[in-house]
């Protein structure tokens, strides 16, 4: 499998699909983006960027006799059944499943593939969809997340599609295509069931290098059709919720990763109000859920907040029941 294409060879394969400008700004925020730890992107410090810390962290953690137990808690994965009511839902989608997995950071721990393809055993969806954020490391090398992603791959399903988060670059779009995980960048996809269809919408980064285009994504979308969009970060929730769009699934903030008891996050990383930071949240005509994350960022640890992958399935409004954990 190729993983490497040259400025000119990207702009063959994906100039057409994102725009030649998208395409150049992209790349030339990216040589640069790594370097950035104030400044820059929606927020003023970007911890993901600071290297030099993580170890830090990560030590602090070992010297507290906490590390151990927070690795536990990160691999500790649960399953969130998650009822989705929308309104016009075609009939032959009523019990639609949708499986989304977000935030991997799949590079963090080097068995966290074969973690998660053992926790997915038994669980059953008809669509899989990644909510971005495939690696840690914001730049350089990502041969790791390829071989990675070829291994969990055959356990999605025949039907993949995703989106780039602040931490992906755009070089890995081809190679991960080839392997059968189809990228929405600023694009849609029509889902068809007989002659039935809904649309999947998806976005690049809106977090960092903000190169979203809701108009572009929602193009071809008739008006009266069921739509969802899939966003890295709930950050762009207005927006979303006056593009027309029925849910938004996104992820990002991980819930916070670490959370006080009580449930209360230390970070989230996001500008946004902390109800659109974990699960499910509604504003005006949108309904969103925001992932607490599949994976874990700058050390594979989490605390009051277990790690998810999540199954939302489509229902008619009369249809729909509470939401529910289960282990």
């Amino acid at each position: 499998m190729k993983t490497r294409y040259s400025d000119e060879q990207l702009l063959d394969l994906l100039g057409r699909r994102v725009g030649e400008v998208h395409l150049r700004q992209r790349l030339g925020m990216e040589s640069e983006g790594g370097q950035h730890v104030f400044g820059y992107g929606r927020n003023f410090f970007h911890i993901e960027n600071w290297y030099s810390i993580h170890a830090l962290i990560r030590n602090a953690l070992r010297l507290s006799l906490l590390h151990g137990r927070g690795r536990r808690n990160a691999r500790a994965l649960r399953v969130r059944h998650h009822p989705l009511a929308i309104s016009g839902l075609p009939g032959a989608f009523e019990g639609f499943r949708i499986l989304q997995l977000s935030d991997l950071h799949i590079d963090v721990d080097r068995e966290f593939a074969d973690v998660l393809i053992r926790r997915l055993q038994g669980v059953e969806w008809d669509l899989c969809v990644i909510t971005g954020d495939f690696r840690f490391r914001t730049h350089g090398d990502f041969a790791e997340v390829l071989a990675a992603m070829a291994r969990l791959r055959p356990h999605l399903g025949p039907t993949v599609y995703a989106i780039l988060g602040n931490h992906d670059s755009i070089r890995m779009v081809p190679p991960l295509e080839a392997l059968g995980i189809r990228f929405l960048l600023n694009e849609s996809q029509a889902v068809c069931r007989g002659e039935e269809v809904i649309h999947i919408a998806g976005i690049d980064d809106p977090h960092y290098y903000r190169v979203d285009n809701l108009e572009r994504a929602r193009r071809g979308i008739p008006v009266d059709a069921v739509s969802i969009l899939l966003a890295h970060s709930p950050e762009i929730y207005r927006q979303a919720a006056h593009a027309g769009f029925d849910a938004m699934f996104c992820g990002h903030t991980h819930g916070g990763q670490i959370r006080l008891p009580g449930g209360i996050p230390l970070l989230t990383n996001a500008k946004c109000p902390r109800c659109y930071c974990a699960g499910p949240w509604r504003h005006h005509g949108l309904q969103g859920y925001t992932s607490l994350g599949t994976g874990s960022s700058v050390v594979d640890v989490r605390f009051n907040c277990p790690p998810e992958v999540t199954v939302h399935e489509l229902r008619a409004p009369q249809a729909a029941t509470a939401s529910r954990a289960v282990q």
